[in-house]
């Protein structure tokens, strides 16, 4: 309950994260029929970047800061480019000053059949979020441990979306409510796909964490990472990534494409990496 997400807005963590939930809405965007996606730790929706906080840590200077501003190349910018101008929509006159969080990121870039499931636990920031989308039809913001959302949301009406799970990783057994949350759901709503954000760093259980998904036996989920930095004992954050289940058959090759270059431009020291692999199911 003490977590903030404003001091890392639109940090590299973000940017993976962001980028991916944005490629898989505009795949789903390929047919006319609705969808509808569920953001089960929603947090504000908003983040002031010339805060305090954003300012005392200064994570997005060196995220979205320089992602704004970084050359690119024709396929890359095509990809980014639904995301990015979401961002630049936030910000007058080429100043970045406010970064969107899922909620409104997914917001701008829903048709008028499409659909928006926000779930926040926090009193203050659940007030907050609510507040940014009264009136607005699409948007159901409701007030509940974003890991309940994952039996009592699932199957949406629509039976297509897209399920955003984000927790901030603070409370123990973070990793193993996911692995129990996705069985569950996935029992629900088998065709809904998934996008599971997990944090790299010192001690992280990821090998045990992606073993235990794979022991799901769930078909297909793909596993993309981003490594900023080569890590160690002193590290703190390294690197994120996320669980796709049920992942576009285009996903793979635009992650070949986004992720080097992610990677080049978001690189803090040697040993940056990333990877996509298959946790389970094609090769």
């Amino acid at each position: 309950m003490n977590y903030r997400h404003i001091y890392h807005a639109g940090n590299f963590a973000d940017i993976l994260k962001h980028a991916i939930l944005v490629r898989l809405i505009t795949y789903l965007k390929r047919k006319d029929k609705a969808f509808r996606v569920i953001d089960t730790h929603a947090g504000i929706g908003l983040y002031d970047l010339s805060s305090d906080e954003a300012q005392k840590t200064g994570e997005w200077r060196e995220g979205i800061g320089r992602l704004m501003e970084a050359p690119m190349g024709d396929e890359e910018r095509a990809l980014l480019a639904p995301y990015l101008d979401v961002v630049a929509g936030f910000n007058e006159g080429g100043r970045l000053e406010r970064y969107p969080g899922s909620p409104l990121l997914v917001r701008a870039l829903l048709r008028k059949q499409d659909r928006l499931s926000a779930i926040e636990l926090h009193p203050d920031d659940y007030r907050e979020l609510a507040g940014r989308f009264a009136g607005d039809h699409q948007v159901r913001v409701t007030m509940l441990d974003g890991w309940l959302a994952l039996g009592g949301h699932l199957p949406p009406k629509e039976r297509r979306g897209i399920i955003l799970v984000d927790p901030p990783f603070e409370a123990p057994g973070e990793y193993e409510r996911m692995v129990e949350g996705l069985g569950a759901a996935y029992r629900r709503f088998a065709g809904g796909i998934y996008a599971l954000w997990y944090p790299l760093k010192m001690g992280a259980p990821i090998g045990r964490f992606h073993a235990n998904l794979a022991a799901l036996g769930i078909p297909r989920m793909l596993v993309a990472e981003l490594s900023v930095t080569g890590g160690g004992a002193e590290a703190g954050l390294s690197g994120s990534g996320l669980v796709i289940v049920n992942p576009p058959y285009t996903l793979v090759d635009e992650l070949e494409i986004l992720l080097p270059r992610l990677c080049a431009i978001l690189r803090q020291s040697e040993g940056a990496s990333w990877r996509v692999n298959w946790l389970r199911g094609e090769e």
